[in-house]
């Protein structure tokens, strides 16, 4: 199914889903409420996270060319990818160039969009996610369900079983300790023997040509210095200006994201392993990707979708994430910045229901914390997504627009500008209205989930001639 009206109900329907979401969202939204206690700090903090990340955005070319020559120069080698499809063969070049036949991976969102796993072992190399969350998804076949917290959808029970079907010598077992000290005795082999990691990166500073990872396990630490080879997959907008840029993001990133004040590690790589030092990979390289995003950068209202840090804040006070979960989208990303993201990257020909799957109630702006204006944006999509005009700002703009919708607002808009015909129509629906099938073509959309209207057997107008009253 590609229609997210048809995916939800299924979501909706299923209650272990639903109480998996609620009991993690709310204690999400607890945690990160906590963090920002202080109205006037949160302000504060906000407003230079959105600064640096703005001016980041509105430099973007340039700075992705001083990104470029700062790694370069630092001894990093820089790849550019169009597509995933180059994305893709660039990784699988350097990894058969060095022999590698397994890999190592830490959580990288740029590596679901290019389905990196799916298409490695399609060439017969190994990928194994390192990340606990990512680790429990690929166990069970599944694409993450949220940007941070991959598996949010499973609950103790459902991991415990998939541990003692996947994990040799482990029994069932609904102890959280035992279950992680299971998933890092098997990690740990894996990061010894692979032949090269990948991580994704969270920020790169362009004035040092730093790549920032942000972590709470250790695997991202592990599997960007142990293996000889280290790939950082990268979003071409995962940009800051400079290093001040960082401190900010740093401090809302996980805030926002899991409610505490900083994550247990913070990765700075700017080179590969020099003569002397003891640790690092002796090979680093940066895929940069663009797929699609260039297109958004070159609309000045779209473009500010960039700005996003991926802490999934908006995801977990979302009334409509919350009670259908990640997969309900089907895309990679999910929630509020899915639907402004998704369409724009996918096309609105394909993810053209998303920006549609939302109340407008502005929880999701008022919790980002880079001050993305989703709600406008998501108005923005709607309008493209019906344009009457040949568009080029976002791909497949109109494809959603229906002859039958076109004429009905026109029909309105005629109805409203000329009284008499306003006065026939309201009679006519008077006498007739309560005739018409709920599920005639006219009716069919609204009454889908709605009740049929009943109209009234006689107009105000008529109603009050029948008081005495003059109507004129």
């Amino acid at each position: 199914m590609s229609d997210f009206t048809q995916r939800a109900p299924i979501a909706l329907n299923d209650p272990t889903l639903r109480r998996n979401f609620r009991r993690a969202m709310d204690g999400l939204m607890s945690k990160r409420a906590a963090q920002f206690a202080d109205p006037a700090a949160w302000a504060a903090l906000r407003e230079r996270g959105a600064m640096a990340k703005a001016r980041a955005v509105a430099r973007l070319p340039e700075l992705l060319e001083q990104l470029e020559a700062k790694c370069t120069a630092n001894g990093i080698h820089v790849h550019w990818a169009e597509t995933t499809a180059q994305a893709n063969a660039i990784v699988l070049g350097i990894l058969q160039k060095a022999g590698a036949k397994k890999v190592i991976k830490g959580k990288s969102m740029v590596s679901e969009e290019m389905e990196l796993n799916h298409f490695l072992e399609g060439h017969g190399i190994k990928a194994v996610e390192s990340d606990l969350g990512e680790y429990i998804i690929q166990l069970a076949h599944e694409a993450p369900s949220h940007i941070v917290m991959p598996c949010i959808h499973k609950n103790k029970g459902e991991i415990a079983q998939l541990f003692a079907d996947n994990i040799d010598g482990l029994g069932y077992t609904e102890d959280v300790d035992a279950l992680t000290a299971a998933a890092r005795r098997v990690l740990r082999d894996e990061f010894a023997t692979a032949d090269a990691g990948i991580s994704g990166v969270n920020v790169a500073v362009a004035e040092t040509g730093t790549l920032v990872l942000v972590e709470n396990e250790g695997n991202g630490r592990l599997s960007t210095t142990l293996p000889p080879l280290h790939i950082a997959l990268m979003g071409i907008e995962k940009l800051a200006e400079t290093l001040d840029d960082v401190a900010p993001l740093l401090s809302l990133l996980p805030r926002s994201a899991t409610g505490q004040p900083i994550t247990t590690y913070v990765n700075m790589i700017t080179s590969p392993r020099k003569p002397g030092e003891k640790d690092g990979p002796q090979a680093v390289h940066l895929v940069l990707l663009d797929s699609g995003r260039s297109r958004v950068y070159a609309d000045e209202q779209l473009r500010d979708t960039l700005r996003c840090i991926r802490c999934g804040a908006c995801m977990n006070h979302c009334p409509v994430y919350t009670r259908v979960g990640g997969h309900t989208y089907k895309f990679v990303y999910p929630g509020p910045i899915g639907k402004i993201l998704t369409p724009q990257l996918e096309g609105l020909d394909c993810a053209g229901d998303q920006p549609h799957a939302s109340t407008l109630c502005n929880a999701c702006v008022e919790v980002c914390p880079v001050k993305i204006p989703l709600a406008d944006l998501l108005v923005r999509l709607r309008t493209e997504s019906v344009h009457s005009g040949h568009s080029q700002a976002v791909k497949g703009a109109g494809s959603r627009r229906s002859l039958h919708e076109t004429l009905s607002w026109r029909g309105w808009q005629f109805m409203y500008a000329h009284p008499w015909a306003y006065g026939l129509a309201t009679r006519l629906m008077a006498r007739l209205g309560n005739l018409i099938p709920a599920k005639a073509p006219l009716m069919r959309q609204w009454t889908s989930v709605r009740t049929k209207p009943k109209f009234a057997g006689k107009t105000l107008h008529e109603l009050a001639r029948d008081k005495g009253f003059d109507h004129e």
